[in-house]
């Protein structure tokens, strides 16, 4: 399971400290422009832009598309890729050769693979998202220039603060200060929360908040391919997910049917919905609206404070573990929430053509 994606499909390879992360993507509709300067810009939201709030493990992050493209445009064929890894402290990691971190995959990697690349967390690691950015800024050009369909993304809670606001699209879709909020206000607070827990030599969770603008009405599969569904797999395949939710979702639970229901009217001899609480989605396919969801980030496990383990033998052991970590691994998750939203909407775009004959 190293690929998702049903037609438009992305399977990748490589671990956090291997010589390169790369990724083959198939199922690309050909003769579509692909504006490189566009996929540097999303990795740049990516990358670690503020050594104070972010990794100090700064990667070039320069990428090779090997095949797929023909004077800049799609052909059709697999569109492979490559980013070497450049920046790398192996040695970092030598304890994590016989004793499992809390909270990380070192301990189910080994019981299931046995012989497993530990350094950097290997598989497990989130530098495996830079090709899944990269896809993903391939899907937006796409879904933009054939289905004019834009997404993007925000931070909506970094700890204990939590923005409430309910932002336009208009509002958050070109963000430039960081951390990525609307609010510049809210953004500072944040920032000043995730120095506070690197201060602390802890970590703090977040929530990342997605809005996707101009998906027709109809997209999505019943019954086990429902358009949320997709958008779940996708976002808990990201690591460090705990949570997703679409619409009004956990808050649902507290509403009556009379506040949770969406009115039907007619504007402009069109059939629309007079409020979204839905999502965007009725029974699992979109409707015309925007669809909006949120993931939680749990905090970075590894921390520099002593914590309670085992090694391999099954001996009883107090460490600390040490590394290049953000503190918050959400600041830069941001661009990867995107990239999945982007590549699951066009997948489910293409699906939908396919079984309209399309």
């Amino acid at each position: 399971m190293n690929s998702i994606g049903n037609i438009f499909k992305l399977t990748t390879f490589g671990e956090s400290h291997g010589n390169v992360i790369g990724a083959v993507l198939d199922g690309v509709p050909s003769n579509v422009y692909i504006d490189v300067q566009h996929i540097k810009q999303c990795i740049t939201k990516r990358s670690a832009q503020n050594g104070e709030l972010t990794t100090a493990r700064v990667e070039k992050d320069e990428f090779e598309i090997v095949s797929g493209l023909f004077n800049n445009k799609t052909t059709g064929a697999p569109i492979a890729f490559f980013v070497k890894n450049s920046n790398l402290q192996s040695n970092d990691y030598n304890n994590i050769q016989t004793t499992f971190r809390p909270g990380h995959a070192d301990f189910t990697y080994y019981k299931k693979y046995v012989n497993t690349d530990y350094r950097g967390g290997g598989r497990s690691s989130a530098r495996e998202t830079i090709v899944r950015v990269i896809a993903g800024s391939i899907a937006q050009q796409i879904l933009i220039k054939q289905y004019n369909v834009k997404i993007a993304a925000y931070l909506t809670q970094v700890g204990d603060i939590v923005d409430n606001n309910n932002y336009t699209f208009s509002q958050i879709e070109n963000i430039t200060n960081y951390p990525i909020n609307p609010n510049k206000q809210i953004s500072q607070q944040m920032a000043q929360r995730v120095i506070c827990a690197k201060q602390q030599n802890d970590s703090v969770g977040a929530v990342v908040k997605c809005l996707i603008n101009g998906v027709p009405v109809g997209i999505g599969e019943p019954t086990y391919s429902k358009l949320q569904a997709m958008l779940a797999f996708a976002m808990f395949s990201i690591p460090a997910v705990k949570g997703f939710e679409y619409g009004k979702g956990f808050e649902a639970a507290l509403m009556s049917g009379s506040q949770h229901n969406d009115p039907f009217t007619i504007v402009n001899n069109t059939i629309v919905t007079q409020t979204n609480n839905c999502g965007g989605i009725l029974g699992g396919i979109s409707t015309g609206d925007i669809i909006y969801f949120r993931t939680a980030f749990k905090p970075t496990p590894t921390i520099a404070q002593p914590q309670n383990t085992v090694t391999k033998n099954g001996e009883k052991v107090v460490t600390t573990f040490f590394g290049r970590h953000d503190t918050c691994i959400a600041l830069r998750a941001v661009a990867v929430v995107e990239a999945m939203a982007a590549i699951t909407i066009l997948d489910a775009i293409l699906m939908n053509n396919k079984n309209n004959g399309r």
